[in-house]
């Protein structure tokens, strides 16, 4: 077990360290990461969603629906049980509890997911963590770009419901969305792509990992950073109550072992990157959210490794 967890684990905290070395030494600038946001997000993870599903065989592709339904669910409760919490408990504004919340809900399933579900299970949870993203990204992503939008408006401000509605349509217009979707129709229309084509997207799709991972590190090398019992109950939330709530789902639907372990072991997933970058555009950088991205990673050398372990146990 030891060698697969070092296979696993390894290349991904050396990514991530890497991209840490490079903003603390300042060898890349680690303030204005918005371009290398825009190339994961844009270019390299769509094309890399893109052939995960189109090349899935259309009967795996329906059975996916289980995991969509119980990864939608845990981001969900996780997302509302932060804001909820970070509201009425520790009165933090709209924009600060939204950036925490949207922080913890979504994994890195961008950056940690796809080389990790990779080296534990093989080329076959591809898929799956390409919806685990995609979930992410048409859910609670647009609800907290609602929030924060509505956080900065004066005066004759639309809805919340009209915000929403506005900020999933932007959400839609991404290519991290709408390509997803077109690997579905791919997938279901067994659809095939010239060989130069296939090729060419996968030289843009396998840079996803390494850069999603680089990036990650960098943001973490400019983030503020303090441990406290608020911090503290994040990391708890994210590594272990968010996983254990997937699985105690996944076991109530009657999802499959497969399945479950695919989903279990994509909310298991460190916290991911997107609050922050959102939050930066609205100057909301709340230090308990920078505070458990950081930590959730240290405590996740540990946290992996044991649902790791837990899950292979599961028959």
């Amino acid at each position: 077990m030891i060698p697969i967890l070092a296979f696993a684990l390894i290349p991904i905290f050396f990514g991530l360290l890497l991209g840490y070395f490079a903003g603390i030494r300042k060898f890349v600038d680690n303030r204005d990461v918005h371009s290398l946001v825009r190339f994961v997000m844009n270019f390299a993870l769509p094309c890399s969603l893109f052939l995960a599903i189109a090349h899935t065989d259309r009967q795996m592709l329906r059975s996916q629906g289980g995991l969509v339904a119980v990864l939608g669910l845990v981001y969900l409760a996780l997302f509302f049980l932060t804001w909820f919490f970070e509201r009425r408990m520790f009165r933090s504004g709209e924009a600060d509890s939204a950036v925490l919340a949207l922080t913890l809900a979504f994994p890195n399933a961008t950056a940690v997911g796809i080389p990790l579900l990779d080296a534990v299970y093989g080329p076959s949870a591809a898929a799956a963590t390409a919806m685990g993203i995609a979930i992410g990204v048409v859910t609670i992503s647009p609800i907290t770009l609602a929030i924060l939008e509505r956080s900065t408006m004066k005066g004759h401000a639309l809805s919340p419901a009209a915000q929403i509605r506005s900020s999933m349509w932007k959400a839609v217009k991404r290519p991290v969305v709408w390509a997803p979707v077109l690997g579905v129709l791919a997938a279901l229309v067994k659809l095939h792509l010239p060989d130069f084509a296939n090729r060419s997207l996968t030289v843009m799709g396998n840079a996803t990992a390494g850069a999603a991972l680089f990036l990650t590190g960098l943001i973490i090398s400019a983030q503020r950073f303090s441990l406290n019992g608020r911090v503290i109950a994040a990391i708890v939330a994210k590594n272990l109550l968010q996983p254990a709530l997937c699985l105690a789902i996944a076991w109530m639907i009657g999802l499959s072992v497969v399945e479950t372990r695919y989903a279990v072991l994509i909310a298991a997933i460190p916290c991911g990157f997107f609050g922050l970058v959102f939050g930066k555009g609205f100057n909301s950088s709340p230090l308990t959210a920078s505070s458990s991205l950081i930590f959730s990673y240290v405590f996740g050398i540990a946290s992996l490794a044991g649902w790791i372990v837990l899950l292979g146990r599961l028959g």
